[in-house]
């Protein structure tokens, strides 16, 4: 019976090098790297930890007006402005006219009648005379009114109030009289004095350089 010649055996280091992966296969994908692991959260009832706040950024600007302005210092109080004084040089006889006239003109040049109040040293004004007639209650009154001009003499003069403009006719009385009447009509003057008298006598017997 014919032998049946043995087949060779092919070792695997005969076999050659390992075919390759076709060009068309891509090759595995890496494994992405693990990062830092993210800090355990709080427990219930405990604060974590606290982080430093960082410092807020402040500009210039922010700065100054942070900082309190310097108040400025209270301007001292201007003392009220002594009233002028006005001569018109009369005569006892004439002091009263030139005191009428001294108001007619006050008027027409915008002075309300309320803001003029004459005052006479000797002689009563004829409406002072008038108003006095129904009584001190009711030429008082409008006296208090303010709506008109008031007439008064030396010895109620005291009583009136103040007026932006005082007219004063030393039209008469003592030399006393006239004395005390001056500063008293300067103290109610709150603008304009005006003296309707004799020159010499205001100069001489008031003290009062006009």
């Amino acid at each position: 019976m014919p032998l049946i010649p043995e087949e060779p055996q092919i070792h695997e280091s005969a076999q050659g090098p390992r075919p390759t992966p076709a060009s068309g296969r891509t090759a595995p994908t890496p494994r992405p790297v693990p990062g830092p692991r993210p800090a355990a959260p709080p427990r219930p009832g405990r604060p974590g930890p606290l982080r430093p706040t960082p410092p807020a950024q402040r500009t210039p600007r922010d700065v100054a007006a942070a900082k309190p302005e310097p108040s400025a210092p209270a301007a001292p109080a201007a003392a009220p402005a002594a009233p002028q004084i006005q001569l018109i040089p009369a005569s006892p006889e004439g002091a009263l006219d030139a005191a009428e006239e001294a108001v007619d003109l006050l008027l027409d040049s915008g002075r309300a009648p309320g803001e003029v109040l004459v005052i006479t040293t000797g002689e009563q004004h004829p409406w002072a005379a008038h108003e006095l007639s129904f009584g001190e209650t009711s030429y008082w009154a409008q006296h208090d009114a303010k709506d008109d001009v008031f007439y008064a003499d030396a010895s109620a003069a005291g009583r009136a109030g103040a007026r932006q403009v005082v007219v004063v006719a030393l039209n008469g009385g003592s030399d006393e009289v006239a004395a005390a009447t001056l500063p008293l009509a300067l103290g109610r003057a709150g603008a304009l004095l005006i003296v309707c008298g004799d020159p010499q006598r205001i100069n001489s017997v008031l003290g009062v350089g006009v």
